[in-house]
């Protein structure tokens, strides 16, 4: 008699987590499967106290090291803007910029002259993370889920006017699924 008192607790038991479970996952619901927007890793001003829209110096070298390191290793597979794989080679180019600018000779005749300029993104010009998230909300207490699909760091660059720009370099999807369901849409 105990023994099916044992049982019929555990079943009962059994019942009342999947019951909760599935009353919490209905309370929850999607508010977008994916939401892109930059964040600065590095302060903009200087005035700011240091953990706004920053992070600690080792910190933000550390984790643009990794991403970097990573992407250019193949440890993690990095994606262009259409989500489609970059060789370790493509990797490697991007974080190599090649411009062709006229520059004026120092010396008689100071004509001008095309000029190939190559810079290499440094880890210091990665001062801003472009993050994809997927946002859930619980309808009960309002609280947020936001869940990181993607990771893409974007470098501070600028261009022949020397005008400032942010270049997002490639992306990073921790969560293969997410990045299956991106190449299935139209």
């Amino acid at each position: 008699m105990q023994v099916n008192m044992k049982w019929g607790f555990t079943i009962g038991l059994l019942f009342l987590v999947l019951l909760f479970s599935a009353c919490r996952q209905n309370r929850e619901e999607i508010i977008t499967k994916r939401i892109q927007y930059d964040v600065n890793i590095k302060s903009p001003d200087p005035n700011y106290d240091w953990w706004i829209q920053n992070l600690a110096g080792e910190q933000r070298e550390h984790l643009v090291r990794l991403l970097l390191r990573g992407a250019k290793s193949g440890r993690y597979p990095a994606y262009d803007y259409y989500y489609h794989p970059l060789s370790r080679q493509a990797v490697a180019n991007i974080l190599t910029d090649t411009i062709v600018r006229k520059l004026r000779r120092a010396k008689p005749p100071y004509d001008l002259r095309d000029t190939l300029i190559i810079e290499r993104i440094q880890a210091s010009d990665i001062q801003r993370l472009r993050f994809m998230e997927e946002w859930r909300v619980d309808r009960k207490n309002f609280a947020f889920e936001k869940k990181v699909v993607g990771i893409a760091p974007v470098a501070r660059r600028f261009d022949q006017g020397g005008k400032l720009r942010w270049q997002p370099l490639f992306w990073i999807f921790p969560d293969k699924e997410f990045l299956n369901s991106l190449k299935d849409e139209p």
